[in-house]
């Protein structure tokens, strides 16, 4: 069942009391939610996404509930935004203990047939650029402070195929490769890396892909769950894999889609 709003109900992980942590694509959906209970789970957060007015209002949820945040403005595919995001984080605390790498973007879709350049760009800018760019800055970071937890929004499509959908596909595939081929390299040193492949989740990015609620809802009959999930319980998980709680799972790809996939 969907998580309760109040966050004084949310799960807990003490661990996090006082950690740093970056968060991407946190000015809506998925982001938003990890934002605002990462903050209300005591750590800190540092926020980035291109809407910078979004941006601010999530952070003032965060503030407002007794978290400590700062907002990034950035769009992640670019290498200047990952970096500042980084120096942001470090300028203010120190050090950076873990990340939520979630900015995204479906792309326009279609037969695999009719995509062009321009959206094979589009995608793949966001959804597996941006990733390199994210472990071209934090990884150093990380080791600098003896380790810690970098969580990748992957996407159920990055693990079966998906018709009209085969850009986005194969980008959420590449992301699952990234972290898994980063965690092998990483595991030793404390780093941690993991993929989080969420499924249907009522978010503006998701009602804007499917094009229709009629769209959506065509996935969700075929999902176990009989429901789409909410971004708090997707944000529920990534909380769990900046955890403590998580410290044996390393280049893992956590599905949390109400069993879409398990056909």
């Amino acid at each position: 069942m969907p998580l309760p709003s109040n966050t004084d109900s949310a799960p807990r992980f003490p661990d996090l009391r006082g950690k740093v942590v970056l968060v991407t694509g946190a000015s809506s959906g998925i982001g938003a939610a990890a934002a605002r209970l990462l903050g209300a789970q005591g750590a800190r957060v540092a926020l980035c996404a291109r809407r910078a007015d979004a941006l601010d209002a999530v952070l003032a949820d965060v503030r407002a509930a007794g978290g400590e945040g700062i907002a990034v403005p950035g769009d992640a595919a670019r290498d200047d935004a990952a970096r500042a995001l980084v120096a942001a984080a470090l300028g203010r605390w120190g050090r950076i203990d873990g990340a939520f790498n979630n900015a995204g973007t479906l792309g326009r879709g279609g037969p695999v047939e009719a995509q062009g350049d321009a959206d094979y760009d589009a995608v793949f800018d966001v959804n597996v650029r941006a990733a390199v760019h994210a472990l071209r800055h934090q990884v150093p970071a990380l080791r600098a402070g003896g380790g810690g937890s970098l969580v990748f929004t992957a996407s159920m499509a990055g693990t079966v195929g998906f018709a009209q959908a085969a850009l986005y596909s194969a980008s959420k595939h590449a992301v699952v490769g990234l972290v898994r081929s980063a965690a092998l390299e990483l595991g030793r040193e404390g780093i941690r890396v993991n993929a989080l492949c969420p499924g249907v989740v009522a978010t503006p990015m998701s009602d804007a892909g499917f094009g229709s609620p009629e769209g959506r809802n065509r996935y969700v009959a075929a999902t176990p769950a009989g429901r789409a999930g909410t971004p708090a319980e997707i944000a529920a998980v990534a909380a769990f894999l900046l955890s403590g709680a998580s410290d044996f799972v390393n280049g893992a790809q956590i599905l949390a889609d109400g069993g879409f996939t398990a056909a």
